[in-house]
């Protein structure tokens, strides 16, 4: 298995035939407004570019897996690649009817906590919490997948969620091979974080059975964590050799 990370929650999962990607944004530098204009530097959304090496993965794709609706993780251009190129789309039951009114190719939708067949393997639904406190309704639905591939280790996207007694149950029961976390702490100028503080990235990390990848850093501008902040505090908590955090573009070998 190979794993790329573009940016942001962007991935690419690559096993045998099969090329999955995630959460894709993969727009020019600017095409968004700012998420936060007081709180961070009020700049356009995405505030890197897109790697040019990922751009020959974007003609190998095969089906893309979808968390939930927000613009940075399928933004217009993801949309408008999706529905020229009839990517298969695999998304959460409550988004089909959303996804389909782009005009998305949804083959397939997945509910909370139901195994299903995925891709010759499995794939499970995983409630997640996009926010601590109210924030968590205006921010909607969002789902975590828990994914078992042929011959492959497992795989746990947490998505964008809070530490929360169903991931902490993931962690510790299912115990994936592999748990991506968005750790960005991402906040809006009013409310609390929208994704894990520091405080819980951390705590994700330790008891995370396997290897860690970290993303959703330094891509959009109301995400405060970086990768030096991350990696000081994951070493101070003899963390980091378990973690993966990749600067974008970066591949991930899995054997």
């Amino acid at each position: 298995m190979k794993i790329q990370h573009f940016r942001n929650a962007t991935m690419v999962i690559e096993t045998g035939d099969i090329v999955l990607l995630i959460d894709p944004m993969i727009g020019p530098t600017g095409t968004m407004p700012p998420f936060s204009f007081f709180r961070s530097k009020p700049r356009r959304n995405p505030t890197v570019p897109l790697p040019e090496s990922c751009q020959p993965i974007l003609e190998k794709v095969t089906h893309c897996l979808l968390t939930h609706q927000h613009p940075d993780h399928l933004d217009k251009e993801a949309e408008q690649y999706l529905t020229q190129k009839n990517i298969p789309v695999i998304c959460s039951f409550l988004d089909e009817k959303a996804f389909r009114k782009k005009g998305l190719n949804v083959i397939q939708t997945v509910d909370y906590w139901e195994r299903v067949d995925f891709l010759g393997g499995k794939i499970e639904g995983i409630p997640a919490r996009h926010g601590y406190g109210f924030v968590a309704k205006p921010a909607g639905n969002v789902m975590g997948y828990y994914i078992e591939l042929p011959n492959e280790p497992s795989i746990y996207l947490s998505s964008d969620t809070i530490y929360t007694d169903q991931v902490d149950k993931v962690l510790k029961e299912y115990k994936p091979a592999i748990s991506v976390v968005a750790a960005g702490s991402a906040q809006f100028d009013i409310f609390k974080p929208l994704l894990m503080t520091v405080e819980d990235i951390l705590k994700f990390t330790k008891n995370a059975p396997g290897k860690v990848i970290a993303n959703h850093m330094e891509a959009v501008n109301h995400c405060p964590t970086t990768r030096v902040i991350l990696k000081q505090k994951l070493a101070a908590r003899g963390l980091l050799e378990k973690t993966f955090i990749p600067e974008d573009g970066d591949w991930l070998e899995i054997r």
